[in-house]
């Protein structure tokens, strides 16, 4: 599947924003404006005009919606989180060539707000996984204490862990003792 540099952003920009969630005992990933501007410079998210707590409010609720297309069991219901999202954005697709990237198109309206501006184009990176049939690349981490999002672009769709430096290897590492330890004692 050929995915676009635009696109990858988009999809590293809603695999990060589902990952700011608070979960269990782990705090907001977003809980100030501060957070949110950190967020918008740390994805290179263009457009972006000064961040009021309507944004982060919005944002907040954009994120959720994000979550629930990589908890969606079916193409069908991952469809219609994103049909809502990008329709409720405004998509106004439009080629651009800003900041020295060749052309590329960004989905959201000019003068857009930062979470709709994130709807549009995170929305439109996810319908093309559905689209091409491949929504089983979007997934949650297998590690039973993590579930963050990622997307799985390994050629033969088998990558388990959001991070294999850390959820990986702590599970392989902890699976490694295990049997040691079994063999010790037995």
């Amino acid at each position: 599947m050929l995915i676009t540099h635009d696109t990858r952003c988009a999809l590293d920009a809603v695999c990060a924003l589902v990952n700011s969630s608070p979960e269990d005992d782990s705090p907001d990933g977003l809980p100030d404006i501060a957070a949110l501007d950190t967020f918008v410079r740390a994805h290179a998210i263009s457009d972006v005009g000064r961040l009021t707590e309507d944004d982060l409010a919005a944002v907040r609720g954009v994120r959720a919606r994000f979550g629930e297309i990589f908890e969606a069991a079916d193409a069908r219901a991952a469809a219609r989180t994103v049909n809502e999202l990008v329709a409720a954005a405004g998509t106004t697709p439009r080629l651009t060539d800003h900041d020295g990237y060749d052309w590329h198109v960004h989905y959201f309206a000019p003068g857009a707000s930062v979470a709709d501006h994130l709807a549009a184009d995170g929305g439109m990176a996810l319908a093309f996984f559905i689209v091409a049939g491949e929504q089983e690349r979007l997934r949650r981490c297998e590690a039973p204490d993590c579930r963050h999002t990622f997307v799985d672009l390994s050629r033969n769709r088998s990558r388990r862990y959001c991070d294999s430096r850390t959820c990986g290897n702590r599970l392989h590492v902890a699976a490694y003792r295990a049997r040691r330890k079994e063999a010790a004692a037995g």
